[in-house]
Formats: structure tokens, sequence, C-alpha cells
């Protein structure tokens, strides 16, 4: 028996609608899932891994093309979802970083969210712009410990490859209105730290200023709270935020208390949040949790990763209130000048990592490359080695 069959192919690029000839197709559904090549579990791993490279839908005769197309738009929308997530059995660290570093607006466009996220495109900039950022109501604040008078540590020499480096990025600090030349009494040296990839991080040593600083009292967010909230979705997005430090102003009065030398005789102090302060990280996290206070209900944060879960409500699917969800986050980003880096996004997952764990709708498993950590650890060869194991439990 032959049976005549509508056939929409969608190769990324473009949707078509073809006949097909079956020759003694499947009846039952049953006979179609125990198909070898069509078993539930292996199709849906094939899915997430992205083996599956087209998907086809077969109708009957009399069904339109628009329903053909609804469900095409629907069974990509499900592939994005897959695919975006981590999947112990197939993502690992080496994958990741390739679907990061590929990641760009031309490759979301089969995101169900990429509309919403063109309109806010400046809001994920390949470079955050070269300029002095807008007071966002809360500035870092260096307090100094009773009967502490300055804080100096004299510069040392370096090679002239990272003297020029360490120039230049005070030239484009400079130009962007970071910093400024200074005449206060303290003063901590700059030196430079190789990448891995080349060129070298500009670092400031503020042992001193650092022993000397009152620490802040802010309270970090409890990963079980962040975990336990979010688990309860069933859509997830999360996004990476970019040069947080330079993105908050200093309080005026302790300017001078950041000045930093340069091998080259200059002396600048920061009018932007220098790294390495051993308060920074708090003030960041403090700036952030009270920038996103309004939306916090569905878009936790912790430091400088903003987690955006959504689950169906009031009527509305949960498609419908990731949109609305997502909106909401990107126009508070885009008033206080918060950037996000495109690449370490992920939008509309099933699951997402979050603080060392897998966080999806069918709940929460511990992130494999975390595991991973520990069961590839030698085994230990002495009392030395065995405390150090130990010590990651």
């Amino acid at each position: 028996m032959t049976e005549t069959v509508n056939v929409l192919v969608n190769d990324g690029s473009s949707v078509g609608a073809y006949t097909l000839d079956l020759i003694t197709p499947p009846k039952l559904t049953s006979e179609i899932t125990q198909l070898p090549t069509l078993e539930h579990k292996r199709f849906s791993r094939d899915l997430r891994s992205g083996k599956v490279k087209q998907i086809c839908v077969l109708v009957a005769d009399d069904e339109c093309v628009a329903d053909i197309r609804s469900a095409t738009v629907f069974t990509e929308s499900e592939r994005v979802l897959s695919s975006s997530s981590m999947d112990e059995n197939v993502l690992d660290e080496k994958t990741r970083i390739e679907r990061y570093d590929s990641q760009s607006w031309e490759s979301l466009k089969t995101n169900p969210l990429d509309e919403d996220l063109v309109k806010f495109k400046d809001v994920f900039p390949e470079n955050v712009p070269c300029e002095l950022p807008k007071d966002k109501g809360i500035r870092h604040e260096v307090e100094l410990k009773p009967g502490l008078k300055y804080c100096v540590t004299k510069q040392w020499p370096l090679p002239r490859e990272q003297v020029l480096a360490i120039d230049k990025f005070f030239a484009d600090r400079l130009a962007a209105g970071h910093v400024r030349e200074s005449t206060s009494p303290h003063s901590s040296p700059t030196f430079c730290v190789r990448k891995a990839t080349g060129g070298w991080w500009i670092v400031h040593a503020f042992n001193k200023l650092n022993a000397a600083t009152v620490p802040a009292q802010t309270p970090i967010p409890r990963k079980d709270v962040i975990i336990d909230g979010v688990s309860k979705s069933t859509i997830f997005s999360s996004m990476d935020l970019m040069d947080g430090f330079y993105q908050i102003l200093m309080r005026e009065r302790e300017i001078p208390y950041t000045a930093v030398s340069t091998p080259s005789g200059m002396l600048w102090e920061w009018l932007v949040t220098p790294q390495r302060l051993s308060n920074a990280p708090a003030t960041f996290n403090r700036c952030v949790s009270h920038l996103l206070r309004p939306v916090r209900e569905f878009a936790p944060s912790y430091f400088d990763d903003v987690f955006i879960h959504s689950r169906a409500m009031d009527g509305k699917s949960d498609v419908d209130v990731r949109r609305y969800h997502v909106r909401q986050v990107l126009t508070i980003m885009r008033k206080h000048q918060l950037y996000a880096n495109l690449k370490k996004c992920i939008f509309a997952a099933s699951e997402i990592p979050l603080l060392g764990c897998i966080v999806g709708k069918n709940g929460v498993r511990p992130d494999p490359e975390k595991i991973k950590a520990i069961t590839d650890w030698p085994v230990p060869v002495d009392v030395k080695g065995l405390r150090k194991k130990n010590s990651l439990a």
C-alpha cells in the first residue's frame, strides 16, 4: 500500500513543502516510536547535540500549509530550547567555549527571542562605550581603619614592553574619562600579568590600601535561595555583565585613595571603581541588586550574572511570560547603562548552568564540569595530597 503525504522541509534558510510517496507506512504511533531511528530518547539526545540538522513534519493531504508552518516554528523553538541548554552527556567545557565563540546576532535569528533582543542591541555591545558612566545611585566607598593616614607602596621598574602596555592602558582610560592625573599622598604600584592568549593584564597592587580598608558587610545572595526560586520555572535565560567595576563611580572624597603610579613616572587616580579593591565586588553586587530590585522575583542576580526564569501564569503561556520578563530586564539595563556579553548569554533555554548546578524544568543536578574536577583529581600519594583532595569535598 502506498500513501502520499506532504513534507515540509526547513533547512535553516528556507521552508519548502513537498509531496512524498510512502510504501507501507506505519499507521500506529507505537510503530513509529519503536523504530530505531525514531526512538524518543535517542531523538531527544540527537536534537540537543545538533546531530539532527533537519526536521520534516508529516501531515495529511487535507491539512493546510499554515498549520505545517506553525508546527515547524514550534519545533524550531523546541530545538533552540534544547540546543541552548547544557546536556550533561553532550556539552563539555570545549563545546561550551565553541558555542560562546560562535554565538552572534546571525546565529540568534532562529531564537524565539530574536525580535526582542534586536530591539535592545545596544545592551550587547562588542565593547563597552569609552565614556564616564552615569551615576547609578550607588558609588564605591573606601573607609580606612582609624589611625591610618597614608597608604604608599613605591613603584618598581618593569621591562619596556610592560611599561608601554601600561602607558597605553592609561591613555585609553584617560580618553574614556575613567582616570585623571593625581596629586594624592596615596600611591599603589602598577604591574603586568601575562594573558594566556597573549598581551598583558594591567594590575594594581592595592595590598596596603586593602589591608587598611574596613571590610564591607554587604550580604552575598544565598545560592540555595536563588536555585530554589529558579528551579520552579520552565524557561530560562542568563546574562553575563561586562566591565562591571568600570560602570560604578567612586565616591568623590575617596578618589585620592585610588591613586596608582606607573613605571614611566605618572600618578593617576580613578574616577570609576578600579579592579582589585577589596570591597569592589561587594559594591558591584549591591549596585546590580539595587537596580534589578523591581524584577528580582523573576531575575535574581549573583555578582555579574543575571538569571531570568519564567513559567506559565495568569492565563499566559510560559513563552509569553518569558518575552515580557526579558523585555523588563533589558529595559532596566538600558536605562542604567548595564552591558552584557552576548557570547556568554543564554536565551530561552530549557536549562542553564547556575552556580555550580544545571537548573532546568526537570529539576536540579550538579554541573558535570564541577564534578569532573573532583573525579579527575589524581590519587593522593602523601598526606599533603590527601589534605588537598579532602578540601574539595
